[in-house]
């Protein structure tokens, strides 16, 4: 099971039309991403402030489905697919919170919207050079590779 976050779609995300801006399913992922190592106990300012890294995007690849509108209750998914030793590669849905979601997984019956894998790497903070990531974290979520954690409550 995926990690899941909950988001709600605001006036600020959207287009004249109501329709979430292409761009902000990035932001999404992003926040979803966040949450998901914060889950794992991996607080991102402590880990630069400890070891002088940061994780930083290097590519992503994105396919849209459907749009989401004004008001929309979304989950944002995050699961890791691929772990290296400077670099993971996160898949990633943006789905249609369901009205009734099942209690056992909310992400069941969801329509995706959007989807897509993200890379991040692993790069010193005042360099921005690549570097190994640190053991803790990789170890971490070597762990949680393929059973990740239960979804995030609203």
């Amino acid at each position: 099971m995926s990690f899941a976050f909950p988001i709600r779609v605001y006036w600020e995300d959207t287009d004249a039309g109501g329709i979430v801006f292409y761009a902000n399913y990035l932001k999404y992922m992003e926040r979803a991403r966040t949450e998901w190592l914060r889950s794992l106990g991996i607080a991102q300012r402590q880990l630069r402030e400890e070891t002088g890294g940061i994780f930083v995007v290097s590519e992503t690849q994105l396919k849209y489905h459907r749009p989401a509108r004004l008001d929309d209750e979304l989950l944002v998914t995050a699961e890791l697919r691929q772990i290296g030793s400077a670099s993971l590669i996160i898949g990633q849905r943006v789905l249609a919170r369901p009205a009734h979601a099942p209690t056992a997984d909310p992400t069941a019956d969801a329509p995706v919207l959007c989807e897509g894998s993200i890379r991040i790497g692993w790069v010193h903070a005042d360099t921005l050079r690549p570097a190994r990531i640190p053991a803790q974290v990789s170890g971490t979520l070597a762990r949680y590779a393929g059973s990740m954690s239960q979804p995030q409550k609203s």
